[in-house]
């Protein structure tokens, strides 16, 4: 679960970078949508990296989920009479673990079916892809000009955001790191990576709706 959780997190950060292009205008955004669908091309086939990307991450979001689902049941079944009772922050971020993590799979397939897919979900000027172009910022425009999708999106962000930040305080000693250096170390990165995901993404939809980004 460590693993795949790594693997996600990796892919959140070189996500946000790649979504930050949007406030240098509609030409970089829409280079950096096609660059990934051309990368290293004609060395390899058109869309190999994208589809080996995401082959990639679902097998890890399966897995995850799947490590998730394993060790909440394992953790009810070891459940004795005299329970241990944990407060403060820790207990109430492992309370939150499953439920983000739900919402956060529920915006997964929303956010494939709106801007990947353009699925009933998108608007009517949802725009495919073609050979030579691609039109992801005006996709995204479209999408966060409904106030119901940029008000989604901008608080699954912050779901989000809670949910990495407390995925990062536990993930050295799953992967049996367990000095204290390590520890405080991840955890800072986790947090750094949390607040990076809730102005740098969480702010797209809000300033599109605004007017801001057109």
């Amino acid at each position: 679960m460590a693993v795949t959780g790594v693997v996600w997190a990796a892919f959140v950060a070189i996500h946000l970078f790649g979504n930050l292009k949007i406030f240098q205008g509609p030409e970089a955004y829409n280079h950096y949508a096609h660059w990934l669908r051309e990368a290293f091309y004609p060395l390899m086939p058109k869309q190999s990296v994208l589809l080996a990307m995401r082959a990639v991450l679902g097998a890890a979001l399966l897995m995850h989920v799947g490590c998730a689902a394993i060790i909440w049941r394992r953790g009810r079944q070891a459940r004795g009479t005299h329970r241990v009772k944990i407060r403060g922050p820790r207990a109430w971020g492992a309370r939150l673990m499953p439920v983000t993590g739900i919402l956060i799979l529920c915006f997964i397939a929303l956010h494939v079916l709106d801007l990947t897919l353009g699925w009933g979900v998108q608007s009517s000027g949802f725009s495919q892809a073609t050979a030579d172009e691609s039109f992801a910022y005006q996709n995204l425009v479209a999408s966060f000009q409904r106030p119901q999708m940029a008000i989604f999106y901008s608080a699954l962000m912050a779901v989000l955001a809670i949910h990495v930040a407390k995925g990062f305080t536990t993930v050295a000693s799953d992967l049996g790191a367990m000095g204290h250096r390590w520890r405080a170390t991840l955890a800072v990165i986790g947090g750094l990576l949390a607040v990076a995901i809730l102005i740098g993404n969480g702010a797209i939809p809000v300033l599109v709706l605004t007017g801001v980004i057109s």
